[in-house]
């Protein structure tokens, strides 16, 4: 085994690093926290999504949990992993722990722990888990387990639909039956994964009409991985002018990312759906709270926060950095570049479905399409162009080139890039990349996975035609051409 949590949890190979023991592995580090931290009658909530054999990992781990004389909150089905962080939070339990690989391929699965307040859990935290499960993995045969049967007759498992309390609480941060009764056609996106019935429970049922695309559940997720961009979405893009939908919402495989397209089927980067999520936040609810950003966000956060006299916070790449940042800094909304964005007024964790819907309430309670409100937010802080090439690695020989391409970045000096002068190099606090501002606010960044052996380079322009070649330049430092 080798279990390493990365940005966002710790995600293998399904039968290859992620097997059954190295879960229990994982889950007994909690269960031991939890106990250390006198949370034992709290307890902890163990959720899945719709990967092979998710709900059998995570029975897996309440069997764990529960011999360390744990309560478990064990989710009776697949769902969002938000309605854990939820459910986390609301039960009042010590942690959570959610059995899923988000947007991975469909060949992976995952862990993911959240702390009591729903948010991803912290550093300082998972180091605390590590340093349990680094001494156990070549020992799985210590990890204490209890017959789930057993521990269910001892009531220290309890079986919990974790729909009805999330849904409940996201119908109280919008009016739902203005969304059902104003007539929008919306496609629904939602890969085959925990979202699955949710928009149509949500919004469906009166006058608006929900078109919801692959509900059923399917963990080869049709072939491709379970995030919402391009082109993963190709069908669904088609689909939004077919139906002549007035917008499309889109999810990833647990839900906690959100995709827009607009009214023409057109996708939305995220970077530019961040800043519609701000604005909206900001001219619909009034609110002028500061916001917390990930490296790799778009420089449009930072012009909206300038004109609404808000402060942004601009932090390391994963909601274990943007959650502690939210709630220290009392920041309304934090977001990252793959879609994950989180809401003060709901979670200080990343949710897909209200990001979209928030979106959706913007349309309503504007009257505009998503292309007119885009092109008025690109008129007030744009232009922006985005785009992210993933650069993949043979991972037998990725912890290699990891080495090789770090040193290579923190010697990089370019006085151009893309045609533009380097006005400033920041290398990133977390050692895992380098950012490169030119003179006109464009910049281009390089970050290696922390969870796959791939390395990712971003980059954000004026100009649409500057986009490849500064892409280029990205990728000639990574291969050392």
């Amino acid at each position: 085994m080798n279990i390493v949590f990365g940005t966002d949890g710790w995600r293998a190979r399904i039968a290859e690093d992620y097997t059954f023991e190295a879960v229990r592995v994982c889950a007994q580090s909690v269960a031991e926290w939890v106990v250390r931290n006198g949370g034992a009658d709290r307890g902890v909530v163990i959720g899945y999504d719709r990967r092979f054999a998710s709900e059998h990992f995570a029975a897996a781990a309440a069997e764990v949990v529960a011999a360390h004389d744990v309560n478990v909150h064990l989710s009776t089905a697949a769902a969002p992993t938000q309605s854990f962080s939820w459910a986390t939070m609301r039960r009042k339990a010590k942690a959570g722990i959610v059995i899923t690989a988000s947007h991975n391929p469909w060949t992976d699965n995952g862990f993911k722990v959240k702390a009591e307040t729903g948010a991803a859990a912290a550093p300082a935290m998972l180091k605390e888990l590590e340093a349990v499960i680094h001494p156990l993995e070549n020992h799985p045969e210590k990890v204490r387990r209890m017959p789930f049967d057993e521990a269910k007759k001892k009531g220290r498992i309890e079986l919990f639909d974790p729909a009805p309390d999330y849904l409940a609480h996201v119908a109280e941060l919008f009016d739902l039956d203005a969304f059902r009764s104003a007539g929008y056609t919306v496609v629904c996106e939602t890969l085959f994964g925990s979202a699955s019935g949710y928009f149509p429970k949500l919004i469906g049922g009166g006058t608006t009409k929900v078109v919801e695309l692959h509900a059923e559940r399917n963990p080869y997720f049709g072939g491709v991985n379970p995030e919402p961009i391009p082109p993963n979405i190709d069908e669904f893009l088609r689909r939004i002018p077919a139906e002549r939908a007035d917008v499309g919402l889109a999810v990833d495989g647990d839900a906690d990312r959100a995709g827009l397209a607009d009214e023409k089927g057109n996708f939305v980067t995220t970077l530019t759906l961040y800043a519609l999520l701000m604005w909206y936040l900001l001219e619909i609810r009034g609110l002028r709270k500061p916001v917390v950003k990930t490296v790799n966000m778009t420089s449009m956060i930072d012009r909206l926060g300038s004109k609404f006299g808000v402060e942004v916070y601009e932090v390391p790449v994963g909601f274990k950095y943007i959650g502690p940042k939210m709630q220290e800094t009392g920041a309304m909304m934090g977001g990252e570049e793959s879609g994950g964005f989180g809401f003060a007024m709901h979670l200080p964790e990343r949710d897909g479905i209200v990001a979209d819907l928030f979106f959706l309430d913007f349309m309503l309670k504007t009257k505009k399409s998503p292309s007119t409100l885009i092109a008025e937010l690109m008129r007030m802080v744009g232009p922006s162009h985005y785009m992210r090439r993933d650069l993949h690695f043979d991972a037998a020989s990725y912890e290699k080139e990891k080495l090789r391409i770090m040193s290579a970045l923190r010697s990089a000096a370019p006085e151009k890039l893309g045609g533009h002068p380097v006005v400033r190099i920041v290398q990133l606090d977390t050692k895992d990349g380098a950012k490169f501002f030119l003179d006109d606010g464009s910049w281009l960044l390089i970050r290696l996975s922390g969870t796959e052996p791939l390395v990712r380079v971003y980059a954000e322009t004026k100009e649409e035609r500057e986009l490849s070649p500064l892409l280029d330049a990205g990728e000639a430092m990574v291969r050392g051409a």
